[in-house]
């Protein structure tokens, strides 16, 4: 089976930064592959699978190692073998990270604002509440309010719950009044989130990745290896940008938003090398019980449908 080069070039170019960041490209792969059948796998597994990455035994041991003291995995020891599996707490993570990721393009925006009131709050507080609701998209609007026109409800509340602020801050809902494009709500948008250097980093995504597309639809055959790698560095790559973008509605964003070329090249990629990546996950990762199960229903339901 032909394997394609510029697949290898893109393992190459991943195996040679510097540091490679065992740990988060370990969370990619859980919360994109093995987060779906089942979220437990066999550490030896794992391992084989990373190598060709260019993790070796010891980072991969060490990584998973932080990755468990901060909460996100927990072992399970059979025999001589150590299995590890997400936490709960580590599921909700990917569960509201990834969420994102393969999120539908923009829905329609129906005119209203979730703010959060946060004055009330001491300092320190109100700096660990601004950088969570950054995360989340919002943008700081005014001193001491934070906004955003498509914010996830559970999130929120689950955010304000967690600091336990929610009954110090106030939380609202703003209509609002006129034209959902004008000139000053775009001035506000480009003051609040700064969509240049996130545009820059999707334009970098499209540049890279349009090439590997054109390669993949023009290939009689993919290696499943191949498959699961370009997926992997893919979504991982992916990731760390899109996490960044605020998810505004459409009507706020520029005209030639690069973010929705890049989903779309996403998306397409995804969809015609999943089967091969599944084929080698199924192939070579190993639970207490054999092989990976079987990927949950939701999993075919990533960009709105696979």
């Amino acid at each position: 089976m032909n394997r394609l080069r510029c697949i290898d070039e893109l393992v190459e170019e991943f195996k040679d930064q510097r540091p490679i960041r065992g740990g988060s490209l370990i969370i990619t792969i859980y919360g994109d592959a093995i987060s779906p059948r089942g979220g437990t796998v066999w550490l030896g597994s794992l391992i084989k699978l990373l190598e060709p990455l260019g993790l070796n035994q010891r980072l991969v041991r060490t990584s998973i190692f932080r990755l468990t003291k901060d909460g996100w995995l927990t072992s399970t020891q059979v025999g001589r073998r150590s299995f590890y599996s997400l936490t709960d707490l580590g599921r909700r993570r990917f569960e509201s990270a990834f969420r994102r990721v393969y999120a539908e393009l923009y829905p329609e925006w129906d005119g209203m604002w979730d703010m959060v009131v946060t004055t009330q709050l001491d300092n320190e507080l109100r700096k660990v509440l601004k950088k969570e609701l950054e995360w989340l998209g919002f943008g700081n609007i005014a001193p001491g309010v934070m906004a955003h026109p498509m914010a996830d409800m559970g999130e929120v509340t689950s955010t304000l719950q967690d600091l336990c602020v929610q009954n110090e801050v106030i939380h609202m809902h703003s209509q609002l009044v006129g034209s959902q494009t004008s000139s000053p709500l775009k001035e506000l948008v480009h003051e609040c989130w700064n969509l240049q250097q996130l545009s820059e980093d999707y334009q970098e995504f499209l540049e890279r990745f349009r090439p590997v597309l054109r390669a993949v639809e023009a290939a009689d055959e993919l290696d499943p290896e191949q498959c699961f790698q370009l997926r992997t560095l893919m979504i991982h790559h992916y990731r760390r940008v899109q996490l960044r973008d605020p998810q505004l509605p459409e009507k706020l964003l520029p005209a030639d938003w690069a973010g929705t070329s890049a989903r779309i090249l996403c998306r397409n990629i995804y969809r015609l090398i999943q089967a091969g990546a599944e084929q080698f996950l199924s192939s070579t990762q190993e639970t207490a019980d054999g092989p990976l199960p079987e990927a949950a229903p939701r999993f075919y339901k990533r960009f709105g449908g696979l």
